[in-house]
């Protein structure tokens, strides 16, 4: 079967003639898999009016090879559309490995792919390795609410997927000596679905939609004891020009939106600065999280959870906590 398949596929994703910043994370996740297998690393577009010069950043960021499938029909994502693009390619190209981000676009194309493949597909993993003895791709995600992490495999099909959480990985620096090839393909008129067409696109409202942009995030959990004081999370962020975020525990008692919510059940963020406050450290908390550059925890428990992974740990009540730092960062802006 490893002489049919061959390569390492990451699809990358475009808004309005630009890449999406999860393109060039996946490029990282690939690029250690092609060089494990010994194989090339292809990022694969589909979209419309992506121009050259951006296509070559993919370049830059690690891959090998960018196949690019463009047109104004390809503009909005219709999955039925561009599964028929994405499976056309599979057909020619066989990969062996396709890797997408878990973003609304890869949680709804992979399955939708992989069904019609008669392939494997694993959701949200949070490590991947290629077996050296047979070639597998091993897929790691938590399971069982986050208490354990299953290793997957698919032996006898291919190409194996996976889809991997946004902000869960750092893209590779950008090199602009590195050499690769750019390939436009053709759209196939038959391979438009009809049947389907864009009624309209909404937005989320901005305050709402940037949590995973944001390099600063303050995020509450139970122990900030009710809707109301999450206005001294505000504050802070505010002043920290961050954003918001909350612990499923924080969402599920109606103190956040599930916009906000942070873990393996809402939003894996990556930022510069995570500030936790009133939470304990749920695993599932911890997998949405743990990547921050630095993290700051408040808690009144010396045993949290967090602390273990927070690079400052303050011991002590958020009410005393929160007023303080809020006056010393006004201190130092005045």
């Amino acid at each position: 079967m490893s002489e049919r398949y061959s390569n390492v596929w990451t699809i990358a994703e475009a808004r309005d003639g630009k890449l999406k910043s999860v393109s060039y994370e996946l490029l990282a996740r690939g690029r250690s898999l092609a060089d494990a297998s010994g194989e090339k690393l292809v990022s694969v577009l589909i979209g419309a009016n992506v121009s050259d010069a951006e296509l070559r950043t993919l370049i830059d960021h690690g891959a090998d090879l960018v196949l690019s499938v463009q047109d104004d029909a390809l503009d909005a994502f219709i999955v039925e559309t561009y599964s028929n693009v994405l499976m056309d390619l599979v057909r020619q190209f066989r990969p062996n490995i396709i890797l997408a981000a878990a973003t609304n676009n890869g949680r709804t194309l992979m399955p939708h792919v992989a069904m019609r493949l008669h392939t494997g597909l694993t959701a949200d993993c949070t490590d991947l390795q290629v077996d050296m003895n047979t070639g597998d791709l091993l897929q790691t995600r938590p399971a069982i609410g986050g208490n354990i992490l299953a290793t997957i495999k698919t032996p006898n099909h291919r190409p194996q997927m996976a889809t991997v959480r946004p902000r869960s990985t750092q893209a590779l620096p950008a090199d602009a000596r590195r050499a690769g090839e750019i390939q436009h393909m053709n759209l196939k008129p038959e391979l438009v679905d009809k049947r389907v067409r864009l009624l309209a696109f909404e937005t989320e409202a901005a305050d709402e939609s940037n949590l995973q942009d944001s390099d600063v995030i303050v995020s509450g959990g139970r122990g900030m004891k009710k809707a109301d004081n999450f206005r001294l999370l505000h504050d802070l962020a505010k002043r920290l020009n961050g954003k918001v975020g909350a612990s499923r525990d924080a969402v599920d008692r109606g103190w956040a939106k599930y916009s906000q919510q942070v873990g393996l059940s809402g939003k894996t963020v990556l930022p510069k600065l995570y500030i936790a406050v009133g939470i304990s450290g749920a695993i599932q908390h911890l997998a949405g999280m743990k990547t921050a550059e630095t993290i700051v925890a408040v808690n009144t428990d010396p045993n949290a959870a967090i602390f273990q992974v927070a690079d400052f740990g303050i011991v002590g009540d958020a009410f005393q906590v929160l007023p303080e730092l809020i006056a010393r960062l006004e201190e130092r802006k005045s």
